[in-house]
């Protein structure tokens, strides 16, 4: 697939779907959660929120590299041939003063639901930044590195 066409795939499915799994290293095992999240509109970083008395934050405060996975399953039999799964690759870092505020009203406008939660001081908001997404349908594999030019 074109390089083009490829982005605007991994953009509708971050734009189309609101949970992602996020691994985190837990020591030298993987750990995995499922979080609400929303990416930019260049696809640069996704944004996500936790608590920040969680094993995930005391995960993120230790090692910042993180995968992101999300995909379009509809949990039928099709999908083994025709869901396509983003993985997001890159550094997740905390969001503190006017750039935690600026992320906050693009995650609660995706999740206004979480108003709440997210605006809490008891919750850390990180930002992913993605070095490159692995995308995955079937037997067929791609993969759109962030750092290339457009």
């Amino acid at each position: 697939m074109e390089r083009l066409a490829l982005i605007q795939t991994v953009k509708n499915i971050l734009d189309d779907q609101n949970l992602a799994v996020l691994s985190t290293r837990d020591g030298n095992q993987p750990y995995s959660n499922l979080v609400c999240f929303t990416a930019t509109d260049d696809l640069r970083c996704l944004v996500f929120a936790t608590p920040r008395a969680t094993r995930k934050y005391a995960n993120l405060s230790a090692e910042l590299k993180v995968a992101m996975l999300v995909d379009d399953r509809t949990n039928k039999a099709g999908d083994t041939q025709e869901a396509t799964a983003v993985t997001a690759i890159g550094l997740a870092r905390e969001l503190g003063g006017e750039e935690r505020l600026n992320s906050l009203g693009s995650y609660i406008g995706k999740h206004p639901q979480l108003e709440s939660f997210a605006s809490s001081s008891d919750t850390a908001l990180f930002k992913i930044e993605v070095e490159r997404y692995i995308v995955s349908k079937f037997e067929n594999t791609e993969v759109i590195c962030m750092g290339d030019q457009e």
